[in-house]
């Protein structure tokens, strides 16, 4: 059985869903739209189906993706819900919680799958990070972590803040492997070349104990994309670009002479498509009745912690006149 999929937003992102969605075993990629008819014929070119407009999408798909500027989401995401269509829709999930709660009980209502497009659950890092007994393996029960994410600057997704351009998604981490409630924000960033935050850094504390530091840059002059853990049994780094993780640990792995009774072990992996994954995922959840990976309630806790940040980085400015918020 195939799942007849639609996509919604044939911008930079979008297209490349379309183009992934295309040669997916378990989608019949019915055909998208864009709000520009030109970007939209050009996509659909590429990937050999029809520029619909929206309402005939939704209407001939089994399951929609939602790919458009974050201020259309929560529409779009609403009319395909409304319909009784599966959704998977980019992060967030939507502008603000009200809207996010909304789709969040219209999925359960219509008893359908939603999804957010969480990517970083699907790099090859995170699926090696949970692999052989996962984190508790490795370092027990997480008590510090710190996540660096910067890149370049690229003249796109400037609609939002870096902190739910790129942040979003350590956000969604750290509070995934804290397995514990956001309980207090600390945060500073600044405006460079975009009316919104261009870098980032926020601190984190959860009601379990656990912090974490998150870093996250959209005008660096290259990337980095790290992550490392402290936990009460262990030590972990993983660096994302290297494809490689290292932990020390008490009693395994090879002996360290600087740190007695302790061990180093150490994890690869290859190249992966995560964007695959996440359409393997969705399909499984809509097809399957498979678990759904970073869900609607996952995607506005996410959400609420990008807003906290953002919230405490205004008042940072604020506090110290060091700059103009512009929303």
């Amino acid at each position: 059985m195939r799942l007849r999929l639609g996509i919604l937003g044939a911008g930079h992102f979008g297209r490349f869903h379309a183009l992934k969605a295309a040669k997916a075993p378990r989608f019949e990629f019915i055909g998208l739209h864009d709000a520009d008819p030109a970007r939209a014929a050009l996509v659909a070119g590429e990937a050999g189906c029809p520029a619909l407009p929206a309402e005939a999408v939704i209407a001939a798909a089994d399951a929609v993706i939602v790919a458009a500027p974050t201020a259309f989401h929560h529409g779009l995401a609403h009319a395909a819900l409304s319909a009784g269509k599966h959704v998977l829709v980019e992060k967030p999930i939507a502008a603000t919680l009200e809207q996010a709660d909304d789709l969040v009980a219209l999925a359960r209502a219509k008893g359908v799958v939603l999804q957010v497009g969480q990517l970083e659950r699907f790099s090859g890092g995170m699926r090696a990070l949970r692999a052989e007994g996962g984190l508790a393996a490795r370092v027990g029960r997480p008590l510090y972590m710190e996540a660096i994410r910067i890149a370049p600057f690229r003249p796109r997704s400037l609609d939002v803040s870096v902190v739910l351009d790129l942040m979003i998604h350590d956000l969604d981490l750290a509070l995934t492997l804290a397995g514990s409630p956001l309980v207090g924000v600390d945060a500073v960033g600044s405006a460079i070349l975009s009316p919104t935050i261009d870098i980032a850094n926020a601190r984190l504390r959860f009601g379990n104990g656990a912090v974490a530091t998150i870093t996250a840059s959209r005008v660096s002059l290259h990337m980095e994309r790290r992550l490392r853990l402290f936990g009460d049994a262990g030590y972990l780094n993983l660096d994302h670009l290297k494809r490689e993780m290292f932990w020390v640990r008490r009693g395994e792995g090879a002996p360290l002479e600087q740190i007695p009774e302790h061990g180093l072990s150490q994890a690869t992996w290859a190249e992966s498509d995560s964007l695959e994954a996440e359409h393997a995922s969705f399909a499984a959840a809509c097809l399957d009745r498979a678990p759904i990976e970073a869900d609607g309630a996952a995607g506005r806790a996410a959400l609420d912690a990008a807003l906290r940040v953002e919230a405490a980085v205004k008042a940072s400015l604020a506090a110290t006149g060091a700059g103009h918020w512009m929303a």
